[in-house]
């Protein structure tokens, strides 16, 4: 997979070099290529930014620098890439977009500063290349670049021969049909006793059923402590009865409409 990311902080993509991105890196399964977008301001001050139109604070990017960079970088390779805009008004990264962002084979990131860039970029490239605008989260930012680093692990990870086990991400919260769409459950390494605590017994059990069942029903009690969202818009298909019954004594009832909600009792609690 080849990622390009235009940014104004090029030593902010740092981080790209270590760890899994960056063994991925080394391993030629990742291409990389940072580029400064000052390098397409021809003014003597590399000028990226101007006052917005129509008033108001801040300032925002101007469209000739972007655009002189995207048609170069285009330019430069085979096929047509995903354009990615970090951007607070985007649609959520999910670890849904996260996997489909992984199979496609070249990808364009352009974090933003100050207010953002001139919509006109976005426009020009949307009627012709496939752009999305991507939130991680409801905050805001100094910038994109945080964003860029979040996404590209995220993405970098699902690429075949990343992680070291395959089946690693399989079971991971969020993951598309991993338990549901469950937060995934708590985890235990050596050793057996630490200050006093030890480890769920069932995981010394060997009984690999028990096991399972055990780390599904915590899944569930995660979720329902910090996600109950994902609990209700889930579709009530996906529950057998063992996950009914641990459903209903954490508080939660089926509805008419067949989906999961808490009890009165629980909500009141």
């Amino acid at each position: 997979m080849r990622l390009d990311v235009v940014t104004i902080f090029p030593e902010y993509l740092e981080p790209l070099n270590v760890s899994l991105v960056g063994k991925a890196r080394a391993r030629g399964q990742l291409d990389v290529r940072i580029h400064d977008l000052r390098e397409w301001a021809h003014d003597k001050h590399n000028t990226v930014d101007d006052t917005p139109y129509g008033g108001g604070p801040g300032m925002v990017m101007k469209p000739e620098p972007w655009g002189e960079a995207l048609d170069e970088i285009l330019a430069s390779g085979d096929g047509e890439p995903v354009i990615v805009v970090p951007t607070p008004s985007g649609v959520p990264f999910t670890q849904q977009l996260a996997v489909e962002l992984s199979v496609k084979p070249w990808l364009v990131f352009t974090p933003a500063r100050y207010e953002g860039i001139d919509r006109r970029v976005i426009e020009e490239y949307g009627d012709r290349l496939d752009v999305r605008e991507v939130s991680i989260g409801d905050y805001v930012l100094a910038g994109g670049e945080a964003p860029v680093l979040v996404m590209v692990e995220a993405v970098a990870r699902l690429l075949p021969g990343v992680l070291g086990n395959a089946a690693s991400h399989q079971d991971d919260s969020f993951a598309p049909g991993a338990m549901a769409d469950l937060l995934e459950g708590p985890v235990y390494t050596k050793p057996p006793e630490w200050r006093g605590r030890g480890i769920p017994e069932v995981l010394l059990s060997g009984h690999h059923g028990k096991i399972a069942r055990w780390r599904r029903d915590e899944a569930f009690r995660r979720t329902d402590r910090n996600r109950p969202d994902l609990i209700e818009r889930a579709d009530p298909a996906a529950f057998d009865k063992h996950d009914r019954a641990i459903l209903a004594a954490l508080g939660w009832s089926e509805g008419d409409d067949g989906r999961f909600g808490r009890t009165a009792e629980a909500v009141e609690e």
